[in-house]
């Protein structure tokens, strides 16, 4: 059984979203499908719902993890509603963790709470620090704390925004 985490950037266009499907897929790969390959996600918009997809689409178990009670009335854009409900559906799992509202400390515990569930952590990140707590060089800084490896995914041409 393999137990693969996610964290990534949410501001992923169309090009660099399929770059990163192609890179996952082959990541993925290398692990084989079925449901013993087990993603864990928090569903966030970009890298890991492109994740949960692969996920999915490998014949994968999908484990959601949301940060907050509100997470999806409050973050969820209108016009993500029918994808994030699409893959929520799919999910073997949800968890949602003890907050009403999601914020930075929402999403901190949600991504400690992937890295007690998996024994690797992807993430879609460029590399550059990030000034927020809970965000993707957090989630990477928290994995690396704690012994979780990290593999890096940016494929060359991946941009953000």
């Amino acid at each position: 059984m393999a137990r693969l985490g996610i964290t990534g950037h949410s501001d992923l266009g169309e090009e660099t979203a399929a770059l990163v499907r192609r890179a996952l897929d082959r990541e993925l790969a290398a692990f084989g499908g079925g449901p013993e390959l087990v993603g864990v996600s928090c569903l966030a918009r970009g890298a890991d719902q492109v994740f949960a997809e692969a996920i999915w689409e490998a014949r994968g178990t999908l484990e959601v993890i949301l940060p907050a009670v509100d997470y999806r009335e409050a973050v969820v854009a209108a016009e993500d509603l029918y994808r994030f409900d699409g893959l929520l559906m799919r999910a073997a799992s949800v968890r949602y963790m003890p907050f009403r509202h999601a914020d930075e400390e929402a999403y901190a515990a949600a991504n400690t709470a992937v890295l007690a569930r998996v024994e690797r952590l992807i993430a879609v990140w460029d590399g550059r620090p990030g000034g927020e707590r809970g965000g993707t060089a957090d989630a990477v800084a928290a994995a690396r704390r704690h012994g979780v490896p990290v593999h890096v995914v940016w494929p060359r041409g991946a941009v953000r925004g």
